[in-house]
């Protein structure tokens, strides 16, 4: 059984989260709310909230812990021609390409909710976009955009506290629209000093951009010492090929 939160109560230790034979595997607790302060706490502590429509508010510490190291982020051959060639575009001002931070937050999630092929629901609600709304009001959660046309196309977006980012969801409405605005994202955040971003669940997907599994122990350990550095301010966007 895990435990129901009440509006005080704090979580429990990451350590009691159901395991695999257990039959769901990283499930930590259930109940609490989605406040700013709860989410903050529940980030600063590895844990997460996932749940469906209809379902109550369950939190989630995964083990192994599935991690984006920036330094290990891969760029393709395809997709760095199309980001050099969005780069030009953005140079020479022609008004086709922009890529944006925080001008749609909410808008990014609300496309990030959308059904997707094979997929029968999704789990930002809009409970979960007041959430998370919420803490981007607060400056701790933000967005990566690539407007195409003066239309928003493609963007991810995540929670930022101090040197820590824990990345969440990205969308795409045109090829490589997401893995754009989301290599803009690392960029940033590798030039603020920020070395892992957290990718929660492991999916082959993830593992193509170079996230791989670290045990949660560590996860844990690194993320207390990133999380207590300054948080990040200055939200810009930065040229990926300043010399071109």
């Amino acid at each position: 059984m895990i435990p129901w939160l009440e509006a005080d109560d704090p979580f429990p230790n990451v350590s009691s989260a159901l395991t695999e034979a257990d039959g769901a595997a990283g499930l930590l607790a259930a109940g609490a709310d989605l406040s700013p302060g709860r989410l903050l706490e529940a980030y600063r502590n590895g844990i997460f909230p996932w749940f469906s429509e209809g379902q109550p508010i369950l939190w989630w510490s995964t083990d192994p812990r599935m991690v984006l190291f920036v330094k290990d982020f891969r760029i393709s051959h395809s997709l760095k021609k199309k980001l050099k060639q969005i780069h030009r575009s953005i140079c020479n001002r022609d008004g086709r390409w922009e890529v944006r931070f925080d001008h749609a937050f909410e808008e990014v999630m609300r496309a990030c909710a959308e059904p997707r092929d094979g997929e029968g629901g999704t789990w930002i609600s809009d409970e979960i976009i007041a959430g998370y709304v919420g803490l981007h009001k607060l400056g701790y959660a933000h967005s990566s955009e690539l407007w195409l046309d003066g239309v928003l196309v493609g963007g991810a977006y995540g929670v930022s506290i101090g040197h820590m980012f824990y990345g969440e969801s990205m969308f795409a409405r045109v090829p490589d629209a997401s893995k754009i605005a989301l290599s803009y994202l690392v960029h940033f955040l590798r030039n603020h000093g920020v070395s892992m971003i957290d990718c929660q669940q492991e999916t082959s997907h993830l593992a193509t951009l170079g996230a791989a599994p670290i045990a949660r122990s560590e996860f844990i350990s690194r993320l207390r010492q990133a999380a207590g550095g300054p948080q990040i301010k200055d939200w810009q966007p930065i040229a990926l090929f300043p010399n071109t």
